[in-house]
């Protein structure tokens, strides 16, 4: 591209000299923030319309959530009870905005559902401001609309799950590296360091994988001298860290008569939690979900298993491997095209920023143990970004063969991958779709192939951009679009069988289904301190979102922790604190076999956890020895 066309996209003049700042113009055409404004209304909609359904809410976060809202002591460590005896087993980043909402709302579906939606809508935002100002605004409103339509971002953001903070602060950090780069402003460093900081506390050791993005673009492109920039890169690190730990370290500080056990640490410490239990545990040992399955025998779907292609194939493959392949091949082409250009060249750092961003997380999800459907939509800003700038160079550079071999190339893989990744059915798959990607697809390829008789190069160029963004656009709208019309949320996947999104419905919407045996409970344990007790705290979320009451978890939400111990439960029963007691039948856990030996097993009745093997025991005020 010449110094002319990089100027009149980006609002710069052109390349600066050595060590001189450069600045982003704030000058963008008429036609983008109206556009803007219509990506956006369309990301809030498809996020917010029929979403607040109970199959759309974890019901283990509703009830923390709950907790936090109405006591100041639980908000602040994250406690999942009322009573804050455990707290969650992540940190609670993202929950603190939620109860926050709740606390104004009151404990309702909405109350969770109303941050995720204003947090992903400013996702789209600040998405299309960092890549408008490396790649130009035509680039910038590419990216923002593919984010939009991406299917796993639009499921994700239907719920209550922390990803939707991370994401956003995450790209709010890339943004800050975008200014880090264009101005070299010490501070614009810092404060991606503070963002990705803070999208720890929501997410842990995730937010960490975009690190490298970050380094490498600035360390690259940034205007200043390299020892410079390698210094500004280990004090965004140091940064970084501080900000990540600090929440975590006060909590260590704080004595553990004072505030909740922490849930995911055999030894209380929430520095276990996080590098362990949801950090290092997650590559070679039993994921959670597994060890709550041994537990209560909860049944939960299998997470597909770890391998290069887990991201291309079934249900993660219909959430976020529609533009996979052509964000992999507008990343290299566009690495290719630029290889000449001077080492502070915004395209190129666009690329790198994004492009390093994606193989890190895609190289950590192809690798860990689980992967939940909702993970893959932290893949979603980075293909975005990568397409979008893609299809803005290959208009740019539209008289040059390369451009078309390689939009070609990513046109022809994405159809025909879309094309064999859509099932024969699903929920909310129409008919017509398969048969119109092949037709757009071909249609496409003519149209780019006929490019190359001289005559029509001028007339087709605009046709075959058209057909191309349509042909490889069109699967992962529809996608969206039935995600939104079908009412799914982040546990379900587009075009899933119908057996298949009725049984996650069942599932997870069971949990809200309490009502039956809630007149029953408060009858025979009215007066006491506690509802009840049950086995993980998995059993005790939908009681404690749907009264507000406490219901002691024993064993957090695996049920392998050692708190509340026999001991306590003996105690709790004889100062006639809690009588009921909900667990499996078939526990080997030394705590809740003494409760089934000692109890009265009360006979099974319909309720809300009808559908789990699980049995209830009554525990009258005796001297158990």
């Amino acid at each position: 591209m010449s110094a002319d066309v990089a100027a009149s996209e980006t609002g710069r003049a052109g390349p600066p000299g050595r060590g001189r700042v450069r600045r982003a113009s704030g000058q963008q055409p008429r036609w983008a923030r109206p556009l803007l404004l219509v990506i956006s209304a369309v990301a809030a909609f498809g996020y917010a319309w029929r979403s607040a359904a109970p199959v759309n809410i974890e019901i283990y976060y509703a009830a923390a959530v709950r907790s936090m809202s109405e006591n100041m002591h639980d908000f602040l460590f994250g406690a999942f009870d009322p009573a804050g005896t455990v707290t969650v087993d992540k940190l609670p980043g993202a929950l603190w905005v939620q109860a926050l909402s709740a606390a104004v709302l009151g404990a309702h579906t909405w109350a969770l559902v109303l941050p995720q939606v204003i947090e992903g809508t400013v996702t789209v935002l600040v998405l299309y401001r960092a890549v408008r100002r490396l790649a130009g605004p035509s680039a910038g409103l590419l990216a923002a609309g593919i984010l939009a339509i991406s299917p796993a971002t639009v499921a994700l953001n239907r719920g209550n799950i922390s990803d939707t903070l991370m994401i956003l602060l995450l790209v709010l950090a890339a943004d800050a590296t975008v200014t880090a780069v264009l101005t070299g402003r010490l501070r614009s460093v810092l404060l991606a360091g503070v963002w990705v900081g803070l999208a720890f506390q929501a997410k842990m050791i995730e937010a960490w994988l975009v690190l490298p993005a970050i380094g490498a673009c600035y360390l690259i492109a940034a205007p200043n001298a390299w020892p410079r920039r390698v210094l500004r890169v280990v004090v965004m690190g140091i940064v970084t860290a501080a900000v990540s730990l600090s929440w975590m370290t006060a909590v260590t500080l704080v004595s553990a008569q004072e505030r909740p056990y922490v849930d995911g640490s055999q030894n209380d410490s929430v520095f276990h939690q996080v590098f362990v239990y949801n950090g290092l545990g997650r590559v070679d040992q039993a994921t959670p979900d597994q060890l709550l399955n041994h537990s209560i025998g909860l049944g939960l779907p299998a997470s597909p298993a770890p391998g290069w292609d887990r991201l291309l194939t079934g249900s993660l493959g219909r959430d976020t491997g529609w533009l996979l392949a052509a964000a992999v091949i507008a990343l290299v082409a566009g690495l290719v095209a630029r290889q000449r250009q001077p080492r502070s060249d915004p395209i190129r750092a666009c690329l790198l920023l994004w492009g390093v961003w994606l193989i890190a997380l895609a190289a950590a999800f192809s690798v860990t143990t689980l992967v939940n459907s909702y993970y893959t939509a932290a893949l979603s800003p980075a293909i975005a970004a990568l397409t979008g700038t893609g299809m803005a160079l290959a208009w740019q550079h539209r008289q040059r063969a390369w451009t078309w071999l390689a939009a070609g190339m990513a046109m022809g893989v994405t159809a025909r991958y879309d094309a064999w990744l859509l099932p024969a059915s699903g929920t909310g798959l129409p008919t017509w779709v398969k048969p119109a990607l092949v037709g757009l697809g071909l249609a496409a390829l003519a149209s780019l192939a006929g490019l190359t008789w001289r005559p029509w190069r001028e007339r087709l160029h605009a046709v075959a951009i058209t057909l191309s963004a349509l042909a490889a656009l069109l699967a992962p709208a529809m996608a969206s679009a039935s995600v939104v019309s079908s009412g799914l949320g982040p546990f379900q996947t587009p075009f899933e069988s119908q057996p298949v999104t009725a049984d996650i419905g069942q599932f997870f919407g069971a949990g809200f289904r309490v009502g039956p045996v809630l007149p029953a409970l408060e009858s025979a344990n009215s007066g006491l301190p506690d509802l009840m007790a049950t086995q993980t705290s998995v059993l005790a979320a939908p009681f404690i979102w749907a009264t507000g009451q406490e219901v002691l978890p024993i064993g957090g939400f695996t049920g392998t922790l050692p708190e509340p111990s026999l001991a306590t439960l003996k105690n709790l029963i004889k100062m006639n604190d809690v009588r009921t007691f909900i667990q499996s039948p078939a526990t080997t856990d030394p705590r809740l076999t003494w409760i089934a030996r000692h109890c009265i097993k009360v006979p099974n009745r319909p309720g809300a956890v009808k559908t789990l093997p699980i049995s209830a025991y009554y525990c009258p005020a005796l001297s158990f020895p």
